[in-house]
């Protein structure tokens, strides 16, 4: 064992003690046994959990699905679905510097349209006094095997108090381990993963991640922060397809609400054909569930390809009379997004005329903020 794994039976067989197992949502850990070198106490998240990840009996601690889910879904959405999008550790410390090392599960640290913070990076928030998370820092790998101080110099918080942290996890690749450290002798605390149900988010890859230029500016991640709630995101890029074999697993997860995204992935008549059976899949496994369903993004380019508007239009006309359908037929609890302006009307939000740059996620966001809050208010 280097000193970079964590023996998990040996910290159960000397330190259970030490720890306090949640029982409220969001509540704090108490003291949990650090690995200390150099000066720096590094503490595993396994050991208190991660937020976001949807399933405890996973192949790999990171990975978004259950380990027989291999044996259920296309291997695209498998090798996908070993990506950490959507994760997030949360913890409190007085300390000044933070430190982070992790070792990544591929070596494609970017791609040609994301770059490395955002497909491979960690990214830290802060919640201030007025209870906002704001962005502090950013993991910037050059590597799979990464180890860095993430920040430093921070001003000391209050006497006698903590800052509380959220570092979301990379988007576009897996984590193998993570470790976080803090200075000898400064307090850290864990948050225990938050117990409200989840914002359930199945799509493409925009929902996926692509191309944020930081985990925590994915749409799952603002929007996470914007409503104060726990999110599962299950974007699998290019492979976002109302397919019954991941339905299949949704309705294991008990979802605030059940969010549908995955047209930029279809043709209309894949969704003719699959958008009705996914919902009712869901609504016969949870009557009361909220079930939000999504229209396309505009490309950017589409006021001057004809054959993207044809797309857009067939698609969104199978959406919608897939949504009429059920609606028709009493299946209650159904809403609807449309796409033409998740993002904007100018242009101006795309890296690639499909995948939102950092404003078209924020553009994605104000599109779905509204609706979900109103969503979320009719099932209190």
């Amino acid at each position: 064992m280097n000193e970079f794994s964590f023996d998990r039976r040996q910290w159960l067989a000397g330190s259970v003690a030490a720890l306090w197992l949640p029982t409220a949502a969001g509540r704090l850990l108490g003291a949990v046994p650090p690995r200390t070198t150099g000066g720096i106490d590094w503490y595993n998240p396994q050991q208190w959990g991660v937020e976001g990840k949807g399933w405890h009996q996973t192949a790999r601690y990171y990975d978004r699905l259950p380990g027989r889910a291999e044996q259920s879904v296309r291997g695209a959405v498998w090798n996908l679905s070993r990506h950490s999008a959507g994760m997030q550790v949360r913890f409190q410390t007085d300390a000044s510097e933070i430190h982070a090392r992790y070792g990544l599960f591929s070596p494609r640290l970017a791609m040609p349209h994301m770059p490395a913070t955002g497909v491979s990076g960690l990214d830290l928030y802060v919640r201030g006094e007025d209870g906002a998370e704001r962005w502090l820092a950013v993991a910037m790998p050059k590597s799979q095997q990464v180890e860095l101080r993430l920040t430093a110099d921070l001003d000391p918080p209050g006497e006698g108090t903590q800052r509380r942290y959220t570092l979301y996890l990379p988007l576009y690749n897996g984590v193998d381990r993570l470790e976080i450290g803090v200075p000898t002798g400064t307090r850290f605390m864990p948050e225990a993963p938050r117990r409200e149900k989840p914002l359930v988010f199945y799509g493409t890859s925009i929902m996926h991640g692509a191309c944020a230029s930081r985990p925590g500016m994915s749409i799952t991640g603002i929007l996470g922060r914007r409503l104060n709630r726990p999110v599962i995101n299950l974007g699998f890029s290019g492979n976002g397809r109302m397919e019954s074999e991941v339905g299949a697993l949704l309705t294991e997860l008990d979802a605030a609400v059940y969010v549908v995204d995955c047209l930029p992935n279809m043709r209309g008549a894949e969704v003719r054909q699959r958008a009705a059976p996914l919902v009712q899949q869901l609504r016969r496994a949870r009557p009361e569930t909220p079930i939000l369903l999504v229209e396309d993004r505009t490309y950017g380019y589409a006021h001057l390809r004809k054959a993207s508007r044809q797309r857009h239009r067939a698609s969104r006309l199978a959406l919608r009379e897939a949504f009429e359908q059920l609606t028709g037929a009493g299946i209650s609890g159904i809403y609807y997004l449309a796409g033409e302006r998740l993002l904007g009307g100018d242009g101006e939000a795309t890296t690639d005329g499909s995948h939102p740059n950092d404003l078209g996620m924020v553009r994605y966001a104000d599109a779905y903020e509204p609706l979900l809050r109103e969503i979320l208010q009719a099932a209190a």
